[in-house]
């Protein structure tokens, strides 16, 4: 099944992946999208970090902000997620705790663990 896309407005880092000789380097930031944006806080609302991640809409208008902010300055979208929503798929609990960061409640140290069978059984 074909679809047929608009044709894309910067191609700029795919042509760099792509290997062809460019104009100049592609430009992105990490962390472009985050709390020092208004429009950030605004979409959060009063969720918590990991809930903007798993919702789809929220996580999709939070990637594009730094994009309408920064028009014609940056190459490529950062998609809105966390590495951590990786142990949490995986059954552990992981916190985001205001001005300090990730916490683990119950950290895995070894397979003693009581969540380490969790973790396994997931799979």
């Amino acid at each position: 099944m074909s679809q047929d896309f608009a044709p894309l407005k910067n191609d700029l880092l795919l042509r760099t992946a792509w290997g062809q000789t460019i104009e100049r380097p592609p430009m992105w930031v990490m962390r472009q999208a985050g709390r020092y944006l208004p429009e950030y806080h605004e979409a959060k609302g009063n969720r918590d970090f990991f809930e903007c991640c798993r919702d789809p809409e929220v996580a999709t208008e939070i990637t594009l902000q730094p994009v309408r902010r920064f028009a014609g300055l940056i190459d490529a979208a950062i998609i809105f997620s966390d590495i951590l929503v990786i142990p949490q798929a995986m059954g552990m609990t992981v916190e985001m705790v205001e001005k300090k960061g990730p916490h683990f409640p119950n950290p895995l140290q070894n397979p003693d663990d009581g969540q380490y069978g969790q973790v396994l059984a997931k799979n």
